[in-house]
């Protein structure tokens, strides 16, 4: 039997080391955490997508008693995105979340798996990877594509 060896590279880096358009994205990201509804979980999370012609859409999680009626800040900017702007790619992604408490995040939050998988779908249809930027107040992690967290995917491009 063979074994097969996975490896992720993530990058760790401070919100003084992005650039002026990822600082942009994260504090959109932040911003939309202030919209989620979330009376169930009391988890908060924004998104934040910038679109290739530089549009910027924001998205946050929408919670509803008939659960999962609701949908992730990822999917709700992405759909969002798929609707109003049906050929543009999406570049990039920045994602935020806050506590019960309003406190953000101390490490950088994830996509749940459901959001993985659109994500893999929206980098399929637009045969490109999102930079993916995880905000949390200790640090920010930079991912260059879906595929560092989830290196063995439904789809391929």
């Amino acid at each position: 039997m063979e074994e097969l060896v996975l490896k992720s590279t993530v990058k760790v880096a401070q919100m003084s080391e992005l650039s002026d358009a990822e600082r942009l994205l994260v504090e959109q990201a932040i911003a939309a955490t202030d919209r989620s509804y979330a009376p169930h979980s009391h988890f908060h999370v924004g998104a934040a997508i910038q679109l290739k012609d530089g549009t910027t859409i924001m998205g946050c999680n929408q919670e509803n008693a008939a659960f999962p009626a609701g949908i992730c800040a990822e999917r709700s900017a992405i759909f969002a995105a798929g609707a109003q702007y049906p050929d543009q790619p999406v570049t990039m992604l920045a994602i935020a979340a806050r506590n019960e408490k309003g406190e953000l995040l101390e490490e950088p939050v994830t996509p749940c798996g459901t959001c993985r998988q659109v994500i893999i779908e929206t980098e399929t249809r637009f045969h490109q990877p999102l930079r993916i930027l995880l905000y949390g107040q200790r640090h920010i992690f930079i991912l260059e594509g879906i595929k560092q967290l989830m290196p063995l995917s439904f789809t391929e491009f």
